[in-house]
This record gives structure tokens, C-alpha cells and sequence, in this order.
């Protein structure tokens, strides 16, 4: 090894997330970025995000148990938010009924706890009870507590879990599956290593261990379905990202290991098996859905019927599994193209009725326990397309239930997709949104953003924040479709991961190089920006691309590869990056280990790197040591550190307002400044 991966670190320290001088550290930074960002922009970007966050206009995502359909809302007079419930009938009115279950500001105030809600599940079929998981302050840890949906109370001697990374599923009223980190059971990775059947009145260290997994593998975790014509109990061991191992067990049966790849999407559901391979499954390609009944298949069968066949250009990117059929979420060229197979009909494909063309389209279930119905919900939207919440079935068009008003004008706005051709001649396409005609002398002040791991598929999406605040004064956005993702199947994913990421994130210096060749912007009016492995990605444009940006937003990141699995939830990222304990692996992952890339006397853009304290998956010291190592050589580096807000910008909408609304001033203070607004 040479000397840029043995150095001292002195920075080490940073590291210590609460520790006096960490804290001193980071106080002093937060001060100079106030100082340096927060002008007048700055008061008025922040008054129009708080009002888009709080906007009683917004689009109330819901889901249907039993008779009524629930939604989580918050606004400005509910920051942490109100968990309510009305009917279907009534969410169609332009005011519904909302009937509050939980205010979660109140109990705030009551208990003296920064709460953030992580979600509820309630127990079919009568849904008299729930599990509500809540964070102290937006980390991924957090407290389960039964709630009585009758009494709108917690349940003083109900199923009570402290704060811990926990999964928790209903069996019965008086049993869950628990897999907790709490008490001990936990992998290298920090998450549950055991699954505990959990008995109403004992205690959770006296509840039997009913699975368990190697201290080495990611995680463990246990379900139940409650499908009444298809009762079972599910167990998962997590061996690292993209390797399972699943197991099924019929209510009262034996449990069966599924003699399937370790890299294989596994869902059950109406007595078939479907089953996504990322490598070559009895003679199918990777990418593909393929189906059989789960009993045939635990009989020796393996007789299996292709749902869904990727093509070069169309991927799978999910699927609901009803019980007429399977609902496919296709992306082609980066497009949602929805499809019905449906299963009376040998499985034949075709796409769903009525839904709206050129826009990006998920689609789920209505209900969460009506396992005869066929209900979907479709959240269509575009870049320049206010969000639309639309009810139909595999063969009814959809009908309109909620419509977002627009958020900005987008009149003289236009979307385009492009390619740039990566440095081995791949094709590498991102989307376009900027003002209509050719740009403006010197190019257009351009907003390139990326991800490229963990097969997440960046598509269109409604762009309320930055056409609002960006396209809207003249500057261009981009979305960058890079390897790691999932845009074109497995293979676009595996392209971009170990060795592959660094390949990955050259595909997005491609993007920016494409950009200046087409005239529609030049280097120092590209900002760079990208949170979590996308901080991974911009912190490797600032020291391995310089020359190709004007300014990096570099968010939650990861970039000390060196220590990234030592730290919090980095050892689940092995099979995404590598092992740096490996010298074969570290040959690879110190050419993309930022952090260990700095070095003095370079001409390296501005930048503003961001986390949060709470965040308990990618530990804040990467960001704390990558400002520091900038600034003590002289580069001009911001840095902020939200006090909350887990693995995000915030814990609420206040705090969202106040993080984006830095994002956008630094923005303006380095690119922006071309625009002449």
C-alpha cells in the first residue's frame, strides 16, 4: 500500500458523535454557514418551501384496513404530524372527515421526546390494534408500542419494544414475530441476528428464538401473511445485500428452505411463488418475473412460467401480486410503462387501461388486507406535471382521486432526454429540464443529479422544489441515469458496484462532459449533487473530477472507505463496495475512497457537505472528516450538521425547509451567479 492509504488520520476525533470537541467543532461550522448563506434568498426560498411542506393542498397518501383508509399528515399547525383515518367515500370529498388517532405533537409535548413516525401496523381483520414504531429524532432505531385503536390510547402492558433497529409483525392478538437489535441479538451490521415468537404478558428476553442467523450476516427477520385462504409464516436470513436465504412455513406446517439463488427477489402471495433472479435462473435471464405455485415448487417442481422478460432497454422495476394476476411496473428507457399478466389467461400481458402515457407511474394496492380485491392505487406525475393519486384495477382505467395543484409555472419549461457516452461506449442516459430555447451565453447554471447503487432507479418526478426555486430563474435540471442503478435490470446494477462503482461514477463525469459538448452548459456552471452513496458519487467529483464542476452539494455521505464498514451500518455495504480489510478489494476501493483522495494544492470547486447527528446508518463522522481535511488546506468547504433528522434533511417540516433552503443559497452564491437574477 502507498502512503495515501496508510496516512495518519488526524481527524479522526469527528468521529466521536457526541463527543465536546466534536460538538465545539461542528457548533462553529453551523454559525459560519448561517453566516455565509443565510440572506435574503435564502429567508425567501426557505417561506416558499415551508409553505410547499405545509401545504394543506398536498396529495394525502393513504392505504386501506378494514373500512377506512389511514394517512400520516403533517402541516404547519401538526410539524411531527396527526395518524387519522376516514372512509374511501369521504377521502374523495374535496374535504374529508378526517377522524385523528394519534397527534404526535402532542405527545411530543406530553412526553418530552422529539418523536418522528415510522409507521403503524394495525392487526386484521378488526384492526382494534396497531404497532407503532416511532424515532427519536428521525434515526432508523426507534421504539415499538401497541396502541389501542378503541381507546386511542398506548397500551400501558402491551407489546413494548425500546429504542432499537426493529422489525415486528402481527401473528395473532396476543403473539408477534420480533427481530430486534435490542438486547444483544444483533449482526456485524447492527440489525436483528434473531427472530423472538413474542407472547402477550412475558418478557422479550424469556420469548423463544425461532430463527437465527450467523453474527456475520446482515440480518434476520420474521412475517406473517394473513391471507385466510393462504395462512404463513416467512423468515429471511439476510447474508449481505442481494444474498437471501428464504424460508416458508404453512401456519401449523414445517418450515421449508426455498432451494432458490441467494440473489434472487422472492415474493409470495395467493398460493404462487414469484421469483426475480440477478443471475441466469433455469434457463432465464436475469431481470426476469417468473412464477409457479409454491406447493409445486416445494413438491420438486421447478416448472416455471415467465411473467415478465427483460429486454436490453425494458426493465422490471416492481410488481403487485393480486390475486387475478400480477400488476408489472415496467421501465422502459427509463419510461413506466404498467402491464397486466394476468393469471386466468395463462398469463398473458397487457397494459393496464387508461393510464396516463409519457409520465412516471408507481403503482400499489389499495388494501392492505383484502386479499380478494384487485383495488390500485396509481401516483402518476412528470417533472413539470403536478402529482396525480388515481384508483383503478388491472382492467378499468383509472379514475382521478386527488390532484396536487401546480407548485410553479412551468410554462416555457421543456423535459428532454439525452445520452452520453460513458468511457467504454456504454450509452448513459439523463433526463433535461430547463427553460425552452438555447441556453444563455456560457450555458445554462445546471442542477446534475445522481445516485448509481443499490439497483434504485432514478425516474421523473414532480420537480415542486427546484422548478420552483431553479428552473423557474433560468437554470437547467438534470437527472443522471448511471450504472449501480436498476434503470436497466441487474446487470445495469452489478455494472456499477465493487470495482464497478468507480466506472459508475465516471458515467456521471460523462453527463457533465455531454452537457458542455452539446452547448447546454460549461464546467463552472455544473453543480454536483448527490446524498448517501450519491455523497459517495459528488465527493469523487470533487477529487477525482475537479475540473468538470463549478460547485458539489455533497449530503449524508459515505467517504472513507477505508473505515465505512467499521462505522454504524457500513458492514451491510460489503457486497455493494467491497471490503477494505481485503487487499484485493482495497486495490480497488482507495481509487474511490474520497476521503483518502484529498490532497493539497488542487483546484477543487466549492462545496457544501451536509448531515445529520441522528443519522444512524451513515455514520456523520464522514462528512465532519471530509469538511475538516478540506478546509485545514485551504479549500472553500461549508458544512452543516442538521441535529436531527436520521438519514435525511430534517425532522420535520420546519427543518426540511431550513436544510433545502441552504442547499438552494449555496447554489446561487456559486453557479447561480451566472443567471444574473
Amino acid at each position: 500500500m502507498n502512503d495515501i492509504d496508510t496516512q495518519t488520520d488526524e481527524f479522526l476525533w469527528l468521529e466521536e458523535i457526541e463527543g465536546d470537541r466534536a460538538i465545539e467543532w461542528v457548533e462553529a461550522q453551523n454559525r459560519a454557514s448561517v453566516a455565509r448563506l443565510c440572506d435574503a434568498g435564502f429567508e425567501a426560498d426557505k417561506a416558499v418551501l415551508t409553505a410547499q411542506f405545509n401545504s394543506d393542498a398536498r396529495i394525502p397518501a393513504i392505504v386501506q384496513r378494514g373500512g377506512f383508509v389511514y394517512n400520516f399528515w403533517t402541516d404547519a399547525a401538526h410539524q411531527r404530524g396527526v395518524w387519522r383515518r376516514t372512509t374511501l367515500a369521504d377521502y374523495r370529498s374535496d374535504s374529508p372527515d378526517w377522524d385523528v388517532l394519534l397527534d404526535l405533537d402532542a405527545l411530543c409535548a406530553s412526553e418530552g421526546e422529539s418523536w418522528v413516525w415510522h409507521g403503524a401496523q394495525t392487526l386484521p381483520p378488526g384492526h382494534e390494534r396497531a404497532l407503532i414504531s416511532l424515532s427519536p429524532g428521525g434515526s432508523d432505531a426507534g421504539v415499538v408500542r401497541e396502541f389501542d385503536m378503541v381507546s386511542r390510547r398506548f397500551v400501558a402492558d402491551g407489546f413494548i419494544v425500546p429504542v432499537a433497529k426493529t422489525a415486528v409483525s402481527w401473528v395473532d392478538a396476543d403473539t408477534v414475530l420480533l427481530g430486534s437489535a435490542y438486547g444483544g441479538d444483533v449482526t456485524s451490521s447492527g440489525y436483528a441476528r434473531t427472530v423472538r415468537q413474542w407472547r402477550r404478558g412475558t418478557a422479550i428476553e424469556d420469548a423463544p428464538i425461532v430463527f437465527e442467523v450467523e453474527a456475520g450476516d446482515m440480518a434476520a427477520s420474521g412475517s406473517c401473511s394473513h391471507d385466510p385462504a393462504h395462512r404463513f409464516l416467512w423468515f429471511t436470513r439476510s447474508i449481505a445485500f442481494y444474498r437471501n436465504q428464504c424460508f416458508y412455513q404453512p401456519i401449523g406446517g414445517d418450515r421449508v428452505r426455498l432451494d432458490l439463488p441467494e440473489d434472487a427477489d422472492v415474493d409470495i402471495g395467493h398460493g404462487r411463488l414469484l421469483v426475480r433472479p440477478r443471475s441466469m435462473l433455469a434457463g432465464f435471464p436475469p431481470g426476469s418475473l417468473l412464477t409457479i405455485g409454491i406447493d409445486e415448487f416445494i413438491a420438486g417442481s421447478r416448472d416455471f412460467t415467465p411473467v415478465f422478460t427483460p429486454t436490453p432497454k425494458r426493465a422490471l422495476e416492481s410488481w403487485v401480486n393480486l390475486k387475478s394476476g400480477v400488476v408489472l411496473t415496467v421501465l422502459d428507457n427509463v419510461a413506466s410503462v404498467i402491464e397486466f399478466a394476468d393469471a386466468a389467461t395463462g398469463w398473458s400481458v397487457q397494459p393496464v387501461p387508461g393510464v396516463p402515457a409519457n409520465s412516471a407511474i408507481s403503482v400499489r394496492e389499495l388494501s392492505a388486507d383484502d386479499y380478494e380485491s384487485d383495488a390500485l392505487l396509481f401516483n402518476v406525475s412528470g417533472f413539470l406535471t403536478p402529482d396525480q393519486l388515481m384508483l383503478g384495477s388491472p382492467h378499468q382505467a383509472p379514475a382521478l382521486l386527488k390532484q396536487l395543484p401546480a407548485q410553479f409555472d412551468a410554462t416555457g419549461l421543456t423535459v428532454r432526454q439525452y445520452e452520453a457516452t460513458a468511457t467504454d461506449g456504454t450509452a448513459i442516459p439523463y433526463f433535461f429540464v430547463a427553460p425552452e430555447g438555447g441556453p444563455p451565453a456560457g450555458g445554462f447554471p445546471t442542477y446534475l443529479y445522481g445516485y448509481g447503487g443499490f439497483e434504485v432507479s432514478l425516474t421523473p418526478y414532480y420537480l415542486a422544489t427546484q422548478g420552483a426555486l431553479w428552473c423557474r430563474t433560468g437554470g437547467a435540471f438534470v437527472l443522471a441515469n448511471i450504472r449501480g442503478g436498476g434503470e436497466f435490470g441487474p446487470d445495469w446494477h452489478k455494472a456499477g458496484i465493487r470495482a464497478g462503482k468507480k466506472i459508475a461514477q465516471d458515467d456521471f463525469a460523462a453527463v457533465a462532459a455531454d452537457l458542455v459538448t452539446r452547448g447546454l452548459s460549461t464546467p463552472a456552471r455544473i453543480l454536483g449533487s448527490g446524498g448517501s452513496n450519491g455523497g459517495l458519487l459528488v465527493g469523487n467529483m470533487l477529487t477525482r473530477h475537479p475540473a468538470a464542476f463549478g460547485a458539489i452539494i455533497c449530503a449524508v455521505p459515505l467517504l472513507d472507505m477505508r473505515r465505512y464498514t467499521k462505522l454504524l451500518a457500513g458492514h451491510s455495504w460489503i457486497a455493494e463496495y467491497g471490503d477494505p480489510d481485503i487487499a484485493e478489494d482495497w486495490a480497488f476501493l482507495h481509487e474511490i475512497s474520497a476521503y483518502q483522495l484529498v490532497q493539497a494544492g488542487q483546484t477543487y470547486p466549492p462545496a457544501f457537505i451536509n448531515t445529520t447527528r441522528r443519522d444512524d446508518r451513515v455514520h456523520p463522522g464522514h462528512a465532519r472528516k471530509m469538511a475538516a481535511k478540506l478546509q485545514s488546506m485551504g479549500y472553500d468547504t461549508i458544512y452543516y450538521e442538521q441535529a436531527e433528522g436520521g438519514h435525511g434533511a430534517g425532522a420535520d417540516a420546519s427543518q426540511r425547509a431550513f436544510f433545502y433552503a441552504l442547499s438552494f443559497a449555496f447554489m446561487r452564491q456559486t453557479i447561480g451567479k451566472y443567471r444574473g437574477v
